[in-house]
């Protein structure tokens, strides 16, 4: 494996595990009584204002903001609101269906990301990525287990729950293609790292305001001295963790490795989820979850090792040095 694709693989594990850490920093925040309302406004909030913060304390990354032109502005504002039929979607049909069977149907999403890159991103090369995503997605079922095929949920909540990953993996090709990626070569990473920052902190910013305007229009207790004090801790690490460090590993990772091999790798996440809720709240992993995380992991390895060229997204390009 090249360093490119190592270090591309490294960025795109840390982002699932910042996404993954999502529902455990929520926890103290729901205990205290905020709602997922107030939660979202704070944590794209958090997240936009440390990406500008990030973005403006590099010349490389200011240049990357002044170069983006009009339409990539317009497209990085409406990714932004994309990314908001995402998160509403899925934490309405969580109203009446599972957590099981929601993640279930969410984590979906990589075998929608590798269809739709077939067409508009880097597509999976080989029989071995394919092999790779059947395997990781076999762990995703038993990873998250547990359903109760007795219980029915309503059909307006499973129609919710399947938009989720559908919104997502639009939104993941999509973001990918403007952080840099094409279906037939690499880029530049400098100059596209830094125009993915800028592109970054405008559509957060979208997605933190809309939010806002949401929770401020309906009369929610979003503002500061309205938060109790015990959610803080959780809303910072929401978003810090599981926003601005998550999305910014992900663009990154993404761009080295492309949108479809970045989701197969994001299929950890169930996994760590899982394991860091044992070992925080001490809910213990069955062996069907086990058996699960070993398969997750196993396709991810298939897809990262192996003849290059089973792993390659086309002709090899040059790229920047790092």
């Amino acid at each position: 494996m090249d360093r490119r694709r190592a270090t591309g693989v490294a960025l795109v594990l840390a982002s699932a595990a910042g996404f993954g850490s999502g529902s455990l920093f929520a926890q103290p925040v729901y205990q205290a009584g905020v709602g997922w309302l107030v939660l979202s406004a704070w944590r794209f909030l958090f997240g936009a204002g440390l990406t500008w913060g990030f973005l403006l304390l590099s010349a490389r990354r200011r240049r990357g903001l002044r170069a983006l032109d009009r339409r990539s502005m317009i497209a990085a504002v409406l990714l932004g609101l994309l990314y908001l039929g995402n998160s509403g979607t899925y934490f309405a049909g969580l109203e009446t269906v599972s957590p099981s069977l929601a993640a279930l149907i969410v984590y979906l999403y990589p075998a929608l990301v590798a269809v739709l890159s077939l067409r508009f991103g880097r597509r999976l090369h080989g029989r071995r990525a394919w092999l790779a995503l059947t395997i990781a997605l076999a762990g995703v079922v038993l990873a998250v287990g547990g359903i109760d095929p007795s219980v029915a949920p309503p059909l307006r909540g499973l129609l919710l729950i399947v938009a989720s990953p559908v919104i997502y993996a639009v939104w993941i090709v999509l973001s990918a293609r403007l952080s840099g990626e094409r279906s037939d070569a690499v880029g530049d990473e400098a100059s596209d790292g830094a125009s993915a920052t800028a592109a970054t902190a405008l559509m957060m910013s979208a997605t933190a305001a809309v939010y806002w305007v949401v929770a401020l229009g309906s009369g929610q207790p979003v503002l500061p001295g309205e938060v109790p004090a015990e959610a803080w801790y959780g809303l910072a690490g929401v978003g810090v963790l599981s926003t601005f460090i998550a999305i910014q590993t992900f663009y990154a990772g993404a761009q080295r490795v492309g949108a479809a091999q970045a989701a197969l790798i994001s299929t950890v996440e169930p996994i760590w989820t899982i394991a860091l809720a044992a070992v925080l709240f001490g809910v213990a992993l069955t062996p069907v979850q086990l058996a699960g995380g070993a398969l997750i992991l196993v396709g991810v390895l298939v897809a990262q090792t192996g003849p290059a060229a089973d792993r390659a997204p086309g002709p090899a390009v040059r790229v920047a040095d790092e």
